[in-house]
């Protein structure tokens, strides 16, 4: 650990001429109790700096309330950085993209509707400043010239693929200025020189990110930047995956082929990621292109370590080429962590959701529904509820948005299912109800929030349904009104009346309960929910994220053996749809697809 520089196209660190090897691990995806085995694996594979993003979202979870508590004490994550000796990369953002939820924004700017986003906005901005006033001091004392590990310290992120505002820009600098942030800033962007334009700032360092092809990639960013040092922020190692879609697998040959390059072109570089981790609970984000894809649960990315921290197959070969290149590459002393198979469990308890509601939550009126961020949500599921009252002969129900997907129930009963990726379907078969005069029904509209939009134009992503109409005749709506709405975050479960699962006519939305005995010291473990089909789970009331079947690619999720303990472990599963039979398997392998 020392001071970085630069001068004539090469990093110092304390006047000696210095090599950036790096790689991501975020802190928040990882277990706090593991933070160390995955920081000495990185050490021990050849490379000297770990980076990391910060997570605003979390840490500030509602406007003015701040939480950098277990997993979120980033403090103590680069203090066991600073103690196994390895040098820090912070990018606090306050956007961080990542695949995580609204790119690291909190869900709550959403509230404000006329604000603007990462741009010269001084509402945006007093936010901004009131997050980087609570963080920036608390890791000031472990900069660089402090002491501490931390040498370099990102502007923004990737703002070049966002937009151009220098004024902007400029405020986060003033920002860091007035909390002492003393230490080499850098910005980070494309290889294209129109996204190095947009995103980096005169008298600042630039830096490249890109997947592949090094030496094209750094003559596009020299077109632009004569003479900056060449380094690579984000060498994107491997790739995530979306609900849906096939799982991501990169050769270890083209990784090792890129790393290669980088020594001989005498360039830095940071694997995103070394270490994925896992977005638990809601955590995830997701992308929009030419439709809404959301990411799963698993944030493993193909990473020289897994998703539970094992070496890969490329941690191996990778450490043998930095070995030969680099040399001075530690002696492996880290182990892997235990893996347990656990079984089949039985769930034996049940709570259904509509007999649960005020056990959740106080229902909220109101004329037309209304999004999430309006009630002051953040993450989970919404629950519209209204009445239909006759005459209504043949008439189906039109959503004119929906975020992401609702679950339509009539007097209890479900009746259709509209996803935010597939709303070509609500055109085909809509569902078509009949009331005759003074009769009428129940209509229930369970929406989940599937991760909010972290990239590109369509950021601002609020949850929910707006403009619910019904068909009085052929191509003709009318606007319904009249909606209690029930917030249901699920980050408290404690109030659910439980009842003996029965044998039969086992039915969803509901939670089932069991108890996983472990007799022995914990392991990691995987939990399958074949039979299952769309919901979340949670570990002695921590939620460790969210299945989705048949869609994959994942088919298990991670259980990390700090979220369990000796004796008895409740099990809850939220199950929105239909399941097979109340019985889960807790196995020693991971199945991502």
């Amino acid at each position: 650990m020392g001071i970085l520089s630069y001068k004539n196209g090469e990093f110092y660190l304390d006047g000696s001429p210095f090599v950036i090897r790096s790689g991501a691990i975020h802190y928040f995806r990882v277990p706090r109790e593991y933070w160390r085995d995955r920081l000495l694996k990185l050490k021990e594979c050849g490379f000297n700096t770990v980076e990391t993003y910060t997570c605003w979202n979390l840490h500030e979870p509602r406007e003015g309330e701040f939480d950098f508590s277990g997993m979120l004490d980033v403090e103590a994550y680069v203090a066991t950085a600073e103690e196994l000796g390895l040098n820090v990369i912070l990018r606090p953002g306050p956007y961080i993209c990542a695949e995580w939820d609204f790119g690291g924004l909190p869900a709550w700017l959403l509230k404000y509707e006329n604000i603007s986003l990462r741009c010269y906005d001084e509402r945006y901005l007093a936010c901004v400043k009131r997050y980087f006033d609570e963080l920036l001091p608390r890791l000031r004392p472990h900069l660089a010239v402090n002491g501490g590990g931390i040498f370099m310290l990102q502007i923004e992120n990737e703002y070049g693929s966002y937009g151009n505002d220098k004024e902007y820009l400029a405020e986060i600098l003033k920002i860091y200025e007035q909390n002492g942030i003393d230490c080499l800033l850098f910005t980070a962007d494309g290889s294209n020189p129109a996204m190095q334009s947009g995103g980096s700032l005169e008298g600042y360092l630039p830096t490249a990110n890109f997947g592949s092809a090094p030496k094209w990639s750094f003559d596009r960013f020299r077109s632009y930047h004569k003479d900056a040092p060449l380094m690579c922020t984000e060498f994107w190692s491997g790739w995530f995956d979306h609900w849906g879609e096939e799982h991501h697998v990169r050769p270890a040959e083209q990784i090792l082929a890129c790393v290669k390059e980088f020594a001989e072109l005498g360039a830095s570089f940071n694997f995103y990621m070394f270490h994925g981790g896992t977005n638990f609970g809601f955590t995830n984000g997701a992308n929009y292109a030419d439709k809404y894809a959301p990411t799963v649960t698993s944030y493993d990315y193909g990473a020289p370590l897994s998703e539970a921290g094992d070496r890969t197959e490329t941690y191996y070969k990778l450490r043998d080429l930095m070995a030969a290149t680099y040399g001075n590459v530690p002696e492996l002393t880290a182990t892997e962590t235990k893996k347990a198979a656990y079984g089949s469990l039985a769930l034996t308890e049940q709570a259904l959701l509509f007999d649960n509601l005020d056990n959740l939550s106080a229902p909220v009126h109101a004329g037309e529904p209304k999004h999430m961020e309006d009630l002051g949500q953040g993450f989970g599921y919404i629950l519209y509820r209204t009445t239909l009252k006759g005459p209504r002969p043949e008439q189906s129900i039109k959503a004119s948005e929906v975020h992401d997907r609702a679950l339509l129930f009539v007097d209890g009963k479900h009746v259709d299912t509209w996803e935010r990726w597939d709303m070509k379907h609500m055109g085909e078969q809509p569902f078509v109800f009949n009331l005759e005069r003074d009769e009428e029904a129940k209509l229930d509209i369970l929406v989940e929030n599937m991760g909010r939009v972290n990239y590109g134009p369509k950021l601002r992503d609020k949850k929910g349904l707006r403009g619910i109409r019904l068909e009085i005749q052929k191509a003709c709506y009318q606007y319904h009104f009249g909606w209690d709405m029930y917030t249901l975050p699920m980050d408290d479960l404690s109030r659910l009346c439980y009842t003996p699962t029965s044998g039969e006519g086992l039915t969803a939305p509901v939670f089932l309960r069991g108890n996983l005995i472990i007799e022995d010291t914990p392991a990691d473990t995987f939990l399958r929910l074949d039979g299952f089909t769309k919901g979340f789970v949670t570990v002695n009331g921590f939620n460790i994220g969210r299945y989705f079947n048949p869609a994959g690619p994942q088919k298990t999720l991670y259980v990390p053996a700090p979220f369990l303990k000796q004796g008895d472990n409740e099990i809850v599963i939220f199950e929105s749809d239909r399941f097979e039979s109340p019985t889960v398997t807790f196995c020693d392998t991971p199945d991502l697809g």
